[in-house]
């Protein structure tokens, strides 16, 4: 049976001839600024999801607010509330496609080009030799 860790970096986590020590350091830098937007886009979702829910809650508030006598505060919550725009002139699904457009896929498209003319095409080396080295193993 095979030791855990003794399983170099496959070709596609190699780092390529000529490609130094710096430039992956500054890719790495680059990968996980990239991820950390990843995050934030999730966030971006939840947020998203989250006030359509509660703007769907509503319609239940509504109702028992009508139903407990009290219909001019269903008339102002409905009025007030109910599909309002979350910043002005938005629903949350626009914040969501104008992140996209604005910042999240010019920097995803950025971040492989850096990646695709500085190293190959090679992703994760950084991570990669961060692997090995925590392992033990600077081996490629």
């Amino acid at each position: 049976m095979a030791d855990q860790h003794d399983d170099g970096p496959d070709r596609a986590h190699r780092r390529p001839p000529g490609v130094s020590d710096a430039t992956v350091e500054a890719l790495g830098a680059l990968s996980k600024a990239l991820e950390t937007t990843e995050r934030a886009r999730g966030h971006l979702y939840s947020f998203h999801q989250l006030t359509g829910t509660a703007d769907f809650q509503l319609d239940e508030a509504v109702d028992l607010l009508r139903r407990a006598g009290h219909a001019e505060w269903a008339d102002k919550v409905c009025a007030e509330i109910v599909g309002r725009n979350v910043v002005p002139g938005h629903w949350t699904f626009q914040i969501v496609e104008a992140y996209d457009e604005t910042y999240h896929r010019p920097f995803t498209l950025l971040a492989r080009e850096a990646v695709d003319r500085l190293a190959g095409g090679r992703d994760h080396l950084y991570e990669a030799e961060l692997k090995q080295r925590r392992r033990g193993t600077d081996r490629g």
